[in-house]
């Protein structure tokens, strides 16, 4: 088994888990399994209580894992099924670590960063090649190298790196090479005392990888080889792409990146076969069609507060030769100004998952708006919930009708806590969690959109469609089309008539990939690719 480790310096968002990801894109290929793992220095347990305006989307595991949103990149890119042992964080490692010296598994010995954290550290690393078997482990490091918090990861691969031996492990570096304008020419040096300090550890990069605005000319990648102490072929350029993300394993292996880490690693592959992923690519950037789809939320601004979710619609676009716009509205500005403004015009309305009540009154009105106008509309957990809150006010007659997560004293609370989470006291990782069997019902929307009766899909929440209403929403012609193995929990909504309306209380942006897109957002987007006039109300 080989061993890759990717860091980065200088400055953070540099996309080295996009980089990470392509490469594993690449190998997978070659023909090779390719295993990845994110390594996060930060002292909370795992993001699941992050506000995400601190770290973006939290990505859902099929085994409940509430990890970082890079491990989205890691399953869309590549072909691997990852787990809780696919992301570290310092957190886990200290809680580990002292939780064994509670215990007296080190016999008295005074516990230190060096040996027990690192070798915490390493053991996740032999766990994860023990466990799931493959060709190559693909590790990213985060933060920044010079971190404080992320010294100890530092130490412990390059302790690791030492103990396999030379020609199993390899360690790429990215950095970025700024451009300055008054001088109109690529600066090097962040990236030459980014490299000494990953030296002054211990750690060699075998690749350097350079994020640039602009080519790196010849004399630049000579300069970078030189003070990099690499061969010229191993100055990698990563420069910003065009159009797509999905472009990055195509300039990488433009860049022969590939069939660098293949020599270094003595890995004896064919050539990869790029074809589908160019179509892909092709269909994403020079599409025959495009939608306006709006995302109704409450962290528009942050691109990566719904990251799975747009991802998903461009696969879903791909799929259907389609670029799709998206707009994103914000939930609060609806509350202010009324959904007409922002809504008239889209083809197609989203309501992603969520918590707390901030902008709800918003994205009630724009569900709401795509129920009565007759606009392709998709919930997504906290956006079926809204929409059970919303047929059962304006259709049902509920007009107190909420989730107690907003109002806890509400007369109709037709969303309420699960039973088994009304005793939980710690937020992290106490949720409905993971991967849950649905029950689809033959003939429903969902079930053709499917083509299957049983289907396992992500959960993150905890509040459900309170039982005691199902009865009186179906009466007035809901359709809770898909439910819990045990038949208690409602999974997903439709509403025949519609054009389309369908909403689901899991993540099915977590399971879409590029050359197969997830059915619901496939059959979404296909809906509003139709959806060219305004029908008469329809409800």
């Amino acid at each position: 088994m080989k061993y890759i480790f990717v860091t980065g310096g200088v400055v953070s968002s540099l996309g080295k888990g996009l980089a990470a990801s392509a490469l594993g894109t690449l190998l997978e290929l070659r023909g090779l399994k390719v295993i990845m793992q994110k390594f996060d220095p930060y002292l909370n347990i795992d993001p699941g209580t992050m506000n995400p305006y601190e770290h973006g989307e939290v990505y859902v595991l099929d085994d409940g894992a509430e990890t970082d949103l890079d491990l989205g990149h890691y399953e869309r890119f590549t072909h691997t099924n990852l787990s809780r042992l696919n992301n570290l964080t310092s957190g886990q490692v200290y809680q580990s670590v002292l939780t064994k010296e509670r215990a007296g598994k080190y016999q008295g010995r005074t516990v230190q960063v060096i040996p027990h954290v690192t070798n915490e550290i390493k053991e996740r690393i032999k766990e994860v090649a023990t466990k799931m078997t493959a060709d190559v482990i693909i590790t990213e490091i985060g933060g920044t190298v010079g971190d404080i918090e992320g010294l100890p990861f530092l130490e412990a691969i390059r302790q690791f790196g030492h103990e396999i031996g030379q020609g199993n492990v390899l360690f790429i570096h990215a950095t970025l090479v700024p451009y300055i304008k008054a001088a109109q020419e690529l600066k090097t040096k962040p990236t030459q005392q980014s490299i000494a300090k990953l030296r002054e550890i211990g750690i060699a990069p075998h690749i350097i990888l350079c994020r640039t605005e602009h080519p790196l000319e010849l004399d630049v990648r000579e300069k970078i080889s030189l003070f990099g102490n690499v061969p010229i072929e191993d100055v990698i350029e990563v420069r910003d792409v065009k159009h797509s993300i999905y472009e990055v394993p195509l300039k990488l292996h433009e860049e022969r990146l590939d069939d660098v880490v293949c020599k270094q690693l003595n890995l004896q592959t064919e050539q990869p076969d790029l074809s589908k992923w160019r179509h892909f690519v092709q269909r994403v950037i020079h599409p025959t069609h495009h939608v306006r789809i709006g995302v109704v939320g409450k962290y528009i601004e942050l691109q990566d507060a719904y990251k799975s979710i747009y991802e998903a619609l461009t696969h879903a676009g791909a799929a259907n030769d389609c670029k799709v716009d998206i707009v994103r509205v914000d939930a609060e500005a609806i509350e202010k100004a009324g959904p007409d403004i922002y809504l008239n015009g889209l083809q197609g309305i989203l309501i992603p998952g969520g918590f707390g009540d901030r902008g709800t009154e918003g994205k009630i009105a724009a569900t709401g708006y795509a129920r009565r106008v007759g606009i392709p509309f998709f919930g997504i957990c906290l956006g079926m919930q809204i929409a059970v809150i919303e047929y059962a006010r304006n259709v049902c007659g509920l007009k107190d009708a909420n989730s107690t997560e907003f109002d806890k004293g509400t007369a109709a609370p037709v969303i309420s806590m699960m039973e088994e989470q009304k005793k939980v006291k710690q937020l992290g990782g106490t949720m409905r969690l993971g991967s849950w069997v649905t029950q689809l019902t033959p003939g429903s929307k969902v079930h053709e959109l499917y083509q299957e009766e049983v289907i396992s899909e992500r959960h993150r929440h905890r509040y459900e469609v309170n039982d005691d209403y199902k009865e009186q929403l179906e009466t007035n012609g809901l359709v809770i089309s898909g439910v819990s193995q045990k038949g208690e929990l409602a999974e997903t909504i439709e509403l025949p008539g519609h054009p389309f309306f369908v909403a689901c209380q899991f993540h099915p942006e977590f399971s879409s990939k590029p050359n197969d897109p997830h059915p619901i957002f496939n059959g979404f987007v296909k809906a509003a690719l139709l959806h060219h006039s305004t029908p008469e109300p329809l409800c």
